[in-house]
């Protein structure tokens, strides 16, 4: 017979792409499952009774024993995409493998087991992947779960953005907001037109970093500066990728905050609607889930700011990315302007990042794999986290702070990639207490007030002072000893 063809019944040969052993409880959803998605898949079965009730349901089955090796002379399975082999026996499963594998040493065998134990078994027998049906189990409860928890937060987010409509809405970003914050803001203020609701990005402070302003004018977003408007005009507050006034951010702490969305770790925070998701690498991520529960398709515009804070966020997708990140990413893509998306990350370094980055490099010290270094006094705190970016690719470097001066605060910028340590944990223990500090294990941010330094007015004088105290504090939280 030929290649992935059945025609004991004497009908036309018909290819398949897929062979199912096993049509039990499991191997019949999956049979089903295939069917629907007009996957071509062939299923075998040890019952004559099973097969003659599935080939009433117009399913391809046939009568077979999943450990005779004569069963497979009948097919060529080289040229199968896949072999599930789903019976009920593990013992069988295991047989069946083996068989398999002397035929064929790369068709993709997904094995049914019962337990730890079984799977180890399979895989030694070249299982590629084991299926454990009290797993599978697990992970559908626990994905209910979270789809039911999903479904609250949005039916909650809906009565608050509803209970605004006639009004306006003010959303606030953290200051120098970064594409993560732009793109979630941008994304709210849509969902909340949806609703009849309309709604201006707010933000403090300055938009330096060169991506950030390359995004802000190729999308034509638009944000108004907190300094320049009245909060007296707007009856309802969101705050994307930062959870209370104060934290790194000027919105005036008297502000009754509404919403709150952010991926960023935090304590204390009260609003009417939280949604504040640690597991996720990017608070677009978060937004863009809204869009897809509420079934809001995505603009040209919206689409491109989102997939571009993810990826950003993520840095390439390479730190703090979870499923749902990806997820996200797949729903944007099809949306997604990518000729933009290049633009936004090409645009010309400016004089004053490329002098922080001079600076960083040149007052560089490094203790054993750490790496601290100040940039001085700046215009840009933004240009810190790319100096920091770039100090961490030297050889033998595992983490590294970088800081430098902003008027009256101190900001500090710190990147890792040693697994041992959470940055952001460490930023916290270290400033915490003089400042505000926190972040992610990978990426970390913080300031500090420049008061808690006394009253010094020598620029040298002070620099050294801050640069003291910063080291000090934060090799005493990864637990190197400094020498006085």
């Amino acid at each position: 017979m030929d290649e992935n063809q059945v025609s004991d019944e004497g009908n036309d040969v018909v290819h398949y792409d897929h062979l199912l052993l096993g049509c039990g409880s499991l191997g019949y959803s999956v049979l089903r499952e295939f069917v629907k998605k007009n996957k071509k898949v062939i299923a075998v079965d040890i019952s004559k009774e099973r097969v003659e009730m599935l080939r009433d349901e117009n399913y391809d089955v046939i009568h077979g024993d999943a450990t005779d090796r004569k069963l497979y002379k009948n097919l060529d399975i080289s040229k199968l995409s896949s072999i599930l082999i789903l019976t009920s026996d593990t013992e069988t499963n295991r047989n069946a493998v083996e068989i398999i594998r002397k035929i064929s040493k790369d068709v993709f065998l997904v094995a049914r087991g019962e337990n730890h134990k079984s799977r180890e078994e399979l895989e030694h027998a070249g299982a590629d992947y084991v299926v454990i049906r009290a797993e599978a189990m697990k992970n559908a409860v626990i994905n209910a779960v979270g789809r039911i928890e999903t479904s609250r937060k949005i039916r909650k987010f809906r009565e608050v953005i509803e209970s605004a409509k006639g009004s306006r809405l003010a959303i606030f970003t953290h200051d120098n907001p970064d594409p993560d914050a732009i793109s979630s803001a941008l994304a709210l203020k849509e969902i909340a037109k949806q609703y009849g609701v309309e709604a201006d990005i707010i933000y403090y402070g300055e938009i330096f970093h060169q991506e950030n302003r390359a995004m802000v004018n190729i999308l034509e977003i638009t944000l108004k500066r907190g300094n320049d408007i009245s909060l007296s005009d707007y009856s309802k507050f969101a705050l994307v990728d930062t959870s209370a006034p104060g934290a790194n951010n000027s919105i005036p702490s008297d502000i009754k905050v509404n919403i709150v969305i952010d991926h960023h770790p935090v304590s204390g925070v009260e609003a009417e609607h939280m949604d504040i998701r640690t597991e996720v690498g990017a608070t677009a991520t978060i937004v863009t889930d809204y869009m897809r529960e509420l079934k809001i398709s995505p603009s040209r515009t919206i689409a491109t700011a989102l997939f571009f804070g993810i990826k950003s966020e993520t840095e390439e997708f390479k730190k703090n990315t979870r499923t749902s990140d990806f997820a996200a990413a797949a729903f944007l893509y099809p949306f997604v302007d990518y000729e933009l998306i290049e633009k936004m990350e090409g645009p010309a370094i400016s004089t004053e990042t490329l002098d922080v980055l001079g600076t960083a490099i040149k007052n560089r010290q490094v203790f054993s794999s750490f790496l601290i270094s100040s940039a001085g006094f700046i215009n840009d705190r933004d240009a810190l986290p790319q100096a920091a970016d770039f100090l961490l690719r030297l050889e033998g470097i595992s983490t590294v702070l970088v800081f430098g001066i902003v008027k009256e605060t101190v900001y500090i910028s710190a990147r890792n990639k040693d697994i041992r340590i959470n940055i952001g944990d460490i930023l916290n223990q270290a400033f915490g207490e003089v400042g505000s500090a926190g972040g992610h294990a990978h990426s970390a941010g913080g300031q500090i007030p420049l008061g808690i330094f006394g009253g010094t007015s020598d620029k040298d004088a002070l620099s050294k002072l801050i640069t003291e105290a910063i080291k000090k504090r934060f090799l005493s939280a990864v637990g190197i000893e400094v020498e006085e």
